[in-house]
C-alpha cells in the first residue's frame, strides 16, 4: 500500500469565503479581515497589476484591485462601510472656529493705539495724515478724495507708535467709515473750521456713539480767514458732545494740517487718550485681527491690509477670514518693506490669499490647512442654508404669482372655447426688454473689496426700474478678464473699470469704461440710463381766452355753436392744439375749425383781441366764463431722476 501524507489545511475565513470590503482601506485592514497573515495577503498583491506599494499602511482605493487580490486568495469579496472610529469621527467633523476667550492679565502687554481719521469730504484727513508720517498721499488720490482705506503706522516724538487709519469722507463709502470705526480704539474727528458740521460729520459721530469710542476733535484749516472756531465748537455741543472747554471729557484742538500747525498736541492729545484707555493684548496663542481692505496686484497676487488684534502674526501661519483663507507667504508694512513679523495694534499687508476676504472680516488663525478646509466647508454649508431660507419666502411669493397667472388664463381659455383660443402667434415667453421695459446691464470691475461694494451700494439706491432696469450682471475684484468681456457680449453690458486697467485689445461691440472717481462714474451711468428713455411729449401754453358769448351760425340744415372769445394771455394760433375747460373739467381737447376776426377768416389773435371760434367737434358747446387753452406739443430728451446722494 502507498501511503500519502495529508496536505496541510491553511484555515481560510470562517464566513464562507466571503471577505468585507471598503473603498480606501490599508493593505493591514485587508490583512484583518480576510483573517490571513500580512505575507500572504502580500504575495497575493504580486500578482495583481497596478500595485506599486506592499507596505501595511498603503491604502488601496480602487475596489476592482481589492476584489482580484481576494480573488487571488480564493475568496469573494463584500462590500461594507468602512468601520466608524469614534475619535477619528469626530475630528472629521466640519465645525466652525471662533476668538478665544479673554487672556488672563498676567499675558497682556501694552500695545500701539489704533486711531482713525474721520470727517466730512474735503475736510483736511488725508493731508493731515500726509503731515503726521511726513508722506504726500493726497496728490495721489484721484480728484483729491480718498477712495480706499489707508493704514499705517506713525512713531511719535515721544517714541510711541500709533496706528492711523484713513477713511473715506464720501457718502457713498459709509460702508467703509463703518469698519473703520469697529477696528479702532479713538476716533479722530477732522472739521474744517470754515464749514462747521456736515452731514458726514453728524454721522461719524453717531457712528462713534454706537459703537462707544472715543472721540478727539481736531478743528482743521484755521489759518483761514473765514474760519470760526467758536461756531464750530457750539455746533459740536449742539451735537450732544462734552467738550472739554465746558467740563466735559471730549478733547478739542485747533490745528493746520496744511502748515503743521499745533500737530504735536494734537499726538499729545491721541497718546493720552490711548494711555487712560490702558490698551493691552495678548502677543502670544493664534492670531486674531481683522480685514481692513483687499485687493488684487497683479505682480503679487491676492492681498489684503489687516489690523492684527491678538498674538504675533508670522510667515507660513494658516488664517481664516470669512469664506477665504490663506497661508502666510509675505508680510508687509505701508511702505511696502517686508516684515518678519507683526504685533498686536500692528498695519501689515498679507500675501497668500487663496481668494480675496471682504473687508471688515474677522481673520483666525488656525493649527492647519486641514482644520482651514474643515471651517470652510461648514461656513459654506451655513451660508447655503441662511441663503436657501432667504429665497423660500421669494420662490413662494413667485408660486403664487406662477398660480393666480395660471388659473386666470385656465379660466380665460375654458370662456374663450379650445378652438377659438388656439388662433394666432404664440407671444415670447421672455421679453428682452420686459414688456418694453430698457434695460442697462453693467459689469463692475474695481481695484479693492472695499471700492465694489462701495459702487454696488450707489447703485442699490436706484428706484426707476418701472421706467428703465438697471442689472449688475457680474461685480469683482481685479483687472478685466476675458471672462468679464465675455459676459459684455452676452448680456450686451458696459463694463466700468474702476482704477484697474482694461485688456490691451479690447473686442469690437463692448464698451470698456475706465474711471477713477466715483462720481464720473455716476454720472456716465446716469447718462446711459436717460439715453434709454422714451422722449417726452411737453405741452407748453401759448394762449388763453375766456368765452364772453354763445352764439349759433346755421350751415345748410345745421345750427353750429361759435363761441365768441377775448384772447386774455399770449396769442392764439390756429394751426395750434385747443382745450376747453370748464372749471377744472376738461370738455375739448383737439383742433379748430375756424378763427374769425370782424367776419375775416385768421391765422392768429393777439393779446385783448376779440374772435370768433368754431370747434371741430359741433356736439361740445361753449358757455359764458368757459376758458379756451391754446397750447403746442413738443417731445423732449427725458432724463433719469436718480438721485444717488451727492
Amino acid at each position: 500500500m502507498i501511503e500519502y501524507s495529508p496536505k496541510k489545511k491553511n484555515v481560510v475565513n470562517l464566513d464562507g469565503g466571503l471577505v468585507d470590503v471598503w473603498r480606501h482601506m490599508t493593505v493591514q485592514n485587508l490583512s484583518t479581515s480576510a483573517k490571513r497573515s500580512l505575507d500572504d495577503i502580500q504575495e497575493a498583491m504580486l500578482f495583481v497589476k497596478g500595485i506599486e506599494n506592499l507596505e501595511s499602511t498603503a491604502q488601496l482605493d480602487d475596489l476592482k484591485i481589492i476584489q482580484e487580490i481576494v480573488k487571488r486568495l480564493g475568496a469573494r469579496i463584500r462590500i461594507v462601510a468602512a468601520p466608524s472610529d469614534s475619535a477619528n469621527e469626530d475630528e472629521n467633523v466640519d465645525r466652525d472656529v471662533t476668538p478665544r476667550p479673554p487672556a488672563p492679565p498676567d499675558l497682556l502687554k501694552p500695545r500701539a493705539p489704533v486711531v482713525t481719521v474721520m470727517g466730512h469730504v474735503d475736510h483736511g484727513k488725508t493731508t493731515l495724515l500726509d503731515s503726521l508720517r511726513g508722506a504726500n498721499v493726497a496728490s495721489g488720490e484721484a480728484g483729491g478724495i480718498t477712495q480706499h482705506i489707508g493704514a499705517f503706522m506713525v512713531d511719535l516724538e515721544s517714541g510711541e507708535k500709533v496706528t492711523f487709519l484713513d477713511t473715506p469722507g464720501h457718502a457713498a463709502f459709509s460702508s467703509m467709515r463703518a469698519r473703520g470705526a469697529v477696528a479702532t480704539d479713538i476716533i479722530v474727528l477732522v472739521i474744517a473750521a470754515e464749514d462747521g458740521v456736515m452731514a458726514q460729520t453728524k454721522e461719524v459721530i453717531s457712528l462713534a456713539k454706537d459703537v462707544d469710542v472715543p472721540i478727539i476733535v481736531a478743528i482743521n484749516k484755521i489759518d483761514k480767514p473765514e474760519a470760526d472756531i467758536e461756531r464750530t465748537k457750539q455746533e459740536l455741543m449742539q451735537m450732544g458732545l462734552e467738550l472739554e472747554d465746558h467740563g466735559g471729557d471730549v478733547q478739542v484742538v485747533p490745528i493746520s494740517a496744511l502748515k503743521g500747525t499745533n500737530l504735536p498736541l494734537l499726538a499729545e492729545a491721541v497718546s493720552t487718550q490711548a494711555t487712560l484707555m490702558g490698551l493691552k493684548a495678548d502677543y502670544t496663542g493664534l492670531v486674531e485681527g481683522v480685514v481692513v481692505e483687499s485687493k488684487t496686484d497683479p505682480r503679487r497676487g491676492k492681498l489684503s491690509t489687516a489690523i492684527v488684534k491678538r498674538g504675533t502674526l508670522r510667515k507660513g501661519a494658516v488664517l481664516v477670514s470669512g469664506l477665504a483663507h490663506a497661508r502666510v507667504r509675505g508680510l508687509f508694512d505701508h511702505n511696502g518693506k517686508p516684515l518678519d513679523q507683526a504685533e498686536p495694534g500692528t498695519p501689515v499687508e498679507i500675501l497668500g490669499w487663496r481668494e480675496l476676504p471682504l473687508a471688515g472680516d474677522l481673520i483666525i488663525e488656525v493649527e492647519s490647512e486641514k482644520k482651514a478646509s474643515s471651517v470652510l466647508r461648514w461656513r459654506q454649508q451655513e451660508a447655503q442654508k441662511e441663503k436657501a431660507e432667504l429665497s423660500l419666502e421669494e420662490i413662494r411669493k413667485k408660486e403664487e404669482e406662477h398660480l393666480a397667472k395660471y388659473r386666470a388664463e385656465r379660466d380665460a381659455r375654458r370662456l374663450a372655447g379650445w378652438f377659438r383660443k388656439r388662433s394666432g402667434i404664440r407671444s415670447k415667453e421672455i421679453t428682452e426688454t420686459d414688456n418694453g421695459t430698457a434695460r442697462v446691464s453693467v459689469i463692475i470691475k474695481g481695484d479693492v473689496h472695499g471700492s465694489v461694494e462701495a459702487i454696488l451700494d450707489v447703485l442699490e439706491t436706484y428706484t426707476g426700474n418701472d421706467k428703465c432696469r438697471l442689472d449688475v450682471v457680474h461685480y469683482g475684484v481685479g483687472n478685466v478678464s476675458e471672462t468679464d468681456v465675455e459676459l459684455a457680449k452676452s448680456f450686451n453690458a458696459i463694463i466700468y473699470a474702476f482704477a484697474v486697467a482694461p485688456p490691451t485689445k479690447a473686442p469690437p461691440g463692448v464698451s470698456i469704461r475706465c474711471c477713477n472717481i466715483i462720481y464720473r462714474l455716476i454720472d456716465d451711468l446716469k447718462e446711459e440710463i436717460s439715453a434709454k428713455l422714451p422722449p417726452l411729449e411737453v405741452e407748453e401754453i401759448v394762449g388763453e381766452a375766456n368765452v364772453l358769448q354763445q352764439f349759433f351760425i346755421t350751415e345748410g340744415r345745421k345750427e353750429i355753436p361759435v363761441a365768441g372769445c377775448r384772447c386774455t394771455k399770449g396769442i392764439l394760433k390756429k394751426s395750434q392744439k385747443f382745450r376747453l375747460l370748464r372749471g377744472n373739467e376738461v370738455l375739448y381737447d383737439g383742433s379748430l375749425e375756424s378763427m374769425r376776426h370782424l367776419k375775416n377768416e385768421v391765422d392768429t389773435i393777439k393779446k385783448d383781441v376779440e374772435c370768433g371760434l368754431r370747434l371741430k367737434d359741433t356736439k361740445v358747446v361753449p358757455q359764458p366764463s368757459d376758458v379756451i387753452v391754446c397750447y403746442s406739443t413738443r417731445t423732449e430728451t427725458q432724463k433719469t431722476d436718480w438721485d444717488p446722494g451727492f
